[in-house]
């Protein structure tokens, strides 16, 4: 059976183009819930901004890979707002780093 940790280790390689660090690193996956019967799993994220031009396209890569993943029969991305992203806190010391930001 999947594990939340099985899915976030699989969305690591999709990267924000503007930025170039992870999604996962940059704190933008809040949550992933996997159902009891592990077939069905909804990854609860955000955008750096709500004007992210390249939101779709992320949103889009996050389903493909739920889709891909053997055993994943509904795969479902939340888009959500609150609470407002904040790399300080939720992006990894990495991806801090690579922001600028200590």
């Amino acid at each position: 059976m999947l594990t939340k940790d099985d899915i976030l280790s699989s969305l690591r390689h999709i990267q924000d183009p503007e930025i170039r660090i992870g999604i996962v690193d940059l704190g933008l996956v809040y949550d992933v819930v996997v159902g009891d019967d592990g077939r069905n799993v909804e990854v609860r994220m955000t955008l750096t901004t709500p004007a992210c031009p390249y939101g779709p396209m992320i949103l889009t890569q996050v389903k493909d890979v739920l889709d891909a993943t053997p055993g994943i029969e509904d795969g479902k991305v939340s888009l959500v707002w609150e609470p407002a992203w904040n790399p300080g806190t939720m992006a990894t010391e990495a991806a801090r780093l690579k922001l600028g930001i200590w």
